[in-house]
This record gives structure tokens, sequence and C-alpha cells, in this order.
């Protein structure tokens, strides 16, 4: 059973996420257009799951498909879209997850909105401290309840996400 552990920010992370991103690029090479630091362990201070969480931008998605095996060969556990329509999701690590892999092709939404959550918040260390108190109180009452514990965050997400994008248009 996965447990809700959460950490406080480790300045390691950024780095971590550019690791993983150059063992991707190597993957996944001419089908990558960019790819993007997002989730928790983006925002400076924020505590998180010890889990980076990547954006990979790509051309197609049907050649993300053809590549699955080298993936795995990097630890990657195929997911399909999991339940998010246009996107494929790769979680690396077993039970005690390491990352997370989200691909979308170029122009999908997603991409930019997680982006944008992330600069925010980065840019917003009020709303970042409120989020990282609002992960703490939820952990510890949902502990062994990740969906729970997902569900609590939601109203709060989608509050920033829309600041965000009202703070991005100017």
């Amino acid at each position: 059973m996965r447990v809700i552990e959460l950490k406080k920010y480790n300045d390691r992370w950024p780095g971590e996420f550019q690791l993983e991103v150059g063992l991707i690029k190597a993957v996944l090479s001419e089908h990558l257009i960019c790819a993007h630091h997002i989730g928790s362990t983006a925002i400076k201070g924020c505590c998180a799951k010890p889990m980076i969480d990547i954006i990979v931008e790509v051309m197609s998605l049907d050649k993300v498909d053809q590549n699955n095996h080298p993936l795995e060969k990097l630890g990657y556990e195929v997911k399909g879209e999991f339940g998010v329509v246009g996107r494929r999701f790769f979680m690396k690590g077993d039970d005690k997850r390491t990352h997370h892999l989200h691909v979308f092709e170029s122009g999908n939404l997603d991409i930019e909105r997680h982006r944008l959550f992330v600069e925010y918040m980065n840019a917003h260390a009020d709303q970042m401290a409120k989020y990282s108190k609002l992960k703490m109180e939820l952990s510890q009452r949902y502990r062994q309840h990740p969906d729970e514990y997902s569900a609590g965050k939601a109203a709060f997400i989608k509050s920033i996400d829309l600041a965000a994008v009202e703070w991005a248009s100017g």
C-alpha cells in the first residue's frame, strides 16, 4: 500500500529532473520537442512527495507508443492514458515511485496548465505556503489514502490554475 509521505523542498530535485530528462531524450530523441519540470518538486520551498514529475512534449503520441520498450528499459511502467485523454503516462520506481512521466502532443492545453501552475506558485510565495500547509494537513489525515489526499487538493489547485491564467495574461 502506498503511503503519502511529504518531504521538505530539496535543492537536488531540479538536478534530478535534468538528469532524468537526459535519459528520456536519449530514448525519444527526434520525437521530443521539450520537457518541463512540473508538480511540487518544481516549486521552490514547497513540501512534496519526493517524486519528480516531468511533462514531455512530442510531435506524435503514435511515435511514443512505438518507443515504449526503451522507456521500460529505463525503468518506466507504461500506463497508457491513465485517465487523461491525449496523454501517455509512465511511472518509475514501483511502490517507492521516483518519477512520473506525462507525455503530450504539442499544443495540448494540459502542458500550459501544468507549466503555469508551477510558474505562478514560484512567483507567489504566499500561495505556495498555503498549498504546502494544505498538503501537510491532508497527508496527515489521509496518509494511507492517496485518492482522498488528491481529492482534498483539487479545489485549491483549480483556484490556482485560474489565477495563473489571469496572472500570465498580464
